[in-house]
């Protein structure tokens, strides 16, 4: 369905980010994208979204396809209305001074969407969120946290996508709140055959919804595989799960950065 064919991404024509990342995503599936802050997960997403050019960012270097056609090229605008891909960016940005469902209907909008169709869709969100609809007629800024999650992730449902690209989903949230948030994500993507390229800190419950997964460091993949055999692999148990041979816990600051680059690259 998506495929990143070892793309670099420069920031104003001097800062290099990525450096050759090249990934695949298959109809139906879950990915996820695992690494520590700076890796360059959220430029991969904006890559893909054509969210780049908004940054002064540009891919400089390899392709993105989808079902075929090239897209690394397209403006943000042209991928979300015609290709259907839709990204949710970290952070909860919404239109503060709208109301929950003024701010839906933007996600709909943004596909030419109108009348019935959207009428459709916001049953569909509400259903997935039911505190949303009890919310419809509040103003978006002054939601909670979750809350303001849930809205963000319905509105990017309500453009009807064929690829939603999550941004840090569980970020600032409570963990009662990530355990209802990944759970829905799960349904979307079995119930729906919603296709999501997720990013995500919390490695343990990104493996346990995702089908495949890479793990990303400065700007490179440096491993990647089924998530029922990266949960398995040591390396990820011990600098992302937080886990030794032993089972015990360990910190992640613990770790030596060195060591985990010369097992995975050397």
């Amino acid at each position: 369905m998506l495929k990143v064919n070892n793309i670099e991404v420069i920031y104003s024509d001097v800062i290099l980010v990525l450096r050759g990342i090249s990934l695949e995503i298959k109809e139906g599936q879950i990915v996820a994208l695992l690494g520590a802050n700076g890796a360059g997960k959220t430029t991969t997403l904006k890559a893909i979204s054509g969210l780049l050019y908004a940054e002064e960012g540009e891919v400089t270097r390899g392709s993105i396809e989808m079902d075929g056609r090239r897209i690394d090229r397209l403006s943000a605008e042209t991928i979300v209305r015609e290709l259907g891909i839709v990204q949710v960016l970290e952070g909860r940005r919404q239109f503060q001074h709208l109301t929950v469902e003024e701010n839906l209907i933007i996600g709909a909008t943004a596909r030419g969407h109108r009348g019935k169709m959207v009428d459709q869709d916001l049953e569909r969100v509400y259903h997935r969120f039911p505190p949303l609809k009890q919310l419809r007629k509040n103003i978006s800024g002054y939601l909670s946290g979750g809350e303001q999650q849930m809205l963000v992730i319905g509105r990017g449902l309500m453009s009807r996508p064929s690829l939603l690209l999550l941004d840090e989903p569980s970020l600032g949230l409570a963990p009662l709140l990530v355990q209802e948030i990944f759970r829905v994500i799960n349904q979307i993507n079995k119930e729906e055959n919603i296709t999501i390229l997720l990013v995500e800190q919390n490695a343990r419950l990104a493996l346990e919804v995702a089908d495949y997964a890479y793990v990303m460091e400065t700007g490179r993949v440096v491993l990647d595989g089924l998530s029922e055999q990266l949960t398995e692999n040591e390396d990820i148990k011990e600098f992302y799960l937080g886990l030794t041979q032993l089972g015990e816990r360990k910190s992640y600051r613990d770790v030596k950065h060195y060591k985990r680059r010369k097992r995975w690259l050397g």
